[in-house]
């Protein structure tokens, strides 16, 4: 299969119900594989499908197993079969930092400290914990977690888990535990079938006082993938700047883009160009540094920030101008699920993950029951029934946008990253050129809610896309209404 061009997160028990019990399941997301081909993602990342006693299912209790809630391996095993007819691919939540209290290696590890099992979790006597200085972490984005030590009735030594107690951190000295992740990636990928890895908390592998080791563990684990012969995406997330993040592209293939994420939302607030493009090709400097192959998972929102849309306080047009600039960006964008509807939701996380709005039908069996929604309902948000029949609806915009990426050379290619500026001397503009031998195209996006007459553009050329209140008929004078954006072809050079 070619590269994926677009992608898409569900968060899979909030997504599709097939079997009336309220909980999304793998056989609801092979039900909505047409939906998500009609939409033109071609690339799907579900969250953990592993066993887990939490609804996330970040806590992982087997690593060979599906959670019965949502499955099977048979269904599982169907999934990418069927995905794989639509050339659709899908990457798997692999969470390898740490697994639940509950998991049987953990259990083991408690029975006494001579247990093979031991060595696969971190332990430390509280007064070398003291001794060295370890005893507190700084808090970081994904975790807020402070004091990562914990004890255990008794034990006299404690374990360390950096995001809670119920979480043991694994302990990457061990050479038979990374025996057994490298059994664990040879079944997933070989026996399986999958397409890749989102690799859930790439910086957390070693603690944070040899934080340093991190990108290095990712260069060993490439190698492991490399053993097995398959082509195989990697997408780390390393929630940081991008001087801390660059070096693990040395072993991954792509990192989520957590900068551009937090330069949208200055966008959606400030109505202002931040230099986006300088800042961009920057980061895509560092990050050639250290692979010149490397892809940028760019998103605007997902499982663990706010909605975009509650972010732009359920602004329709501020959201499409989202969506217009991610979808024009450099990169491997990648949609979180429903934000192609436009669905609200603010932390605390359950508010974030509510159910997909399929329609306004209260006894359609497809939405999930899981989480009780706050934000997105049929009162607050257009359900997809409704948006799948309308032009002007974000779901159309996400439609359009998306094809027109596919289907233009310029921004196709995700490994493509020779984006120029435009000065357009107007800090409510964003312009750029996606540069191509044949078809280079202009992008200007008016951040503002003030239209926008534009006259310092020569030549001729076609609008490929625009959804401004003014269509422009002429290059001579372009009229852009409040949060719009147009792409135009040119004939000659711009």
């Amino acid at each position: 299969m070619p590269n994926p061009q677009v992608g898409y997160e569900i968060f899979v028990v909030s997504f599709c119900d097939s079997d009336q019990n309220g909980i999304g399941d793998l056989r609801g997301i092979i039900s909505q594989l047409s939906y998500l081909k009609e939409l033109g993602i071609d690339c799907i990342w579900l969250t953990p499908v592993n066993p887990s006693p939490s609804y996330h299912k970040y806590d992982v209790t087997d690593y060979y197993n599906i959670d019965p809630a949502i499955g099977t391996i048979d269904d599982y095993k169907a999934l990418i079969k069927e995905a794989h007819a639509l050339g659709i691919q899908v990457l798997m939540d692999l969470v390898i930092n740490h697994t639940s209290d509950q998991h049987l290696w953990f259990k083991e590890a408690l029975k006494y400290p001579e247990n093979d099992f031991h060595e696969f979790y971190i332990w430390m006597h509280p007064e070398e914990i003291e001794a060295r200085g370890i005893a507190f972490r700084e808090g970081s984005h994904d975790t807020a977690q402070t004091e990562p030590w914990h004890s255990v009735d008794g034990q006299q030594k404690k374990y360390y888990g950096a995001f809670w107690k119920g979480m043991p951190d694994l302990n990457f000295k061990s050479e038979k535990l990374k025996n057994e992740i490298r059994k664990i990636i040879n079944f997933w990928l070989i026996e399986i079938g999958v397409d890749g890895f989102r690799m859930d908390a790439a910086r957390h592998i070693f603690p944070h006082w040899e934080k340093d080791k991190n990108p290095g563990f990712w260069e060993e684990f490439k190698t492991w993938i490399a053993e097995t012969g398959k082509p195989c995406l990697t997408i780390g997330e390393v929630w940081a700047k991008t001087e801390e993040t660059a070096p693990y592209l040395k072993g991954l293939d792509s990192l989520f883009n957590f900068d551009l994420y937090f330069f949208i939302q200055q966008i959606l607030t400030d109505e202002k160009d931040p230099d986006l493009v300088s800042n961009l090709n920057s980061i895509y400097n560092q990050y050639s540094g250290y692979n010149t192959k490397f892809t940028d998972a760019i998103f605007l929102s997902n499982h663990d920030q706010d909605r975009i849309s509650s972010s732009c306080g359920n602004n329709r047009e501020k959201l499409k101008l989202a969506a217009s600039i991610l979808l024009t960006l450099p990169g491997l964008p990648i949609i979180y699920y429903g934000e192609e509807l436009g669905m609200l939701g603010q932390k605390p996380d359950p508010f974030i993950r509510e159910p997909f709005l399929w329609s306004d039908n209260p006894h359609d069996t497809r939405i999930t029951k899981v989480i009780d929604p706050c934000y997105s309902t049929p009162e607050t948000v257009r359900v997809l029934s409704q948006q799948q029949n309308s032009e002007d609806s974000v779901f159309m915009h996400y439609k359009r946008l998306i094809a027109l990426r596919k289907s233009e050379p310029s921004m196709a290619s995700i490994t493509n990253y020779n984006m120029q500026s435009r000065e357009m001397n107007d800090p409510e503009l964003l312009a750029f050129i996606r540069p191509h031998e044949v078809r280079p195209l202009l992008v200007i996006h008016n951040l503002s809610k003030n239209n926008k007459t534009i006259h310092d553009i020569q030549g001729t050329g076609k609008v490929l896309f625009c959804n401004s209140l003014f269509p422009s008929t002429s290059f001579n004078e372009i009229i852009l209404s409040a949060y719009s954006s147009i792409i135009v072809i040119f004939d000659n050079t711009i």
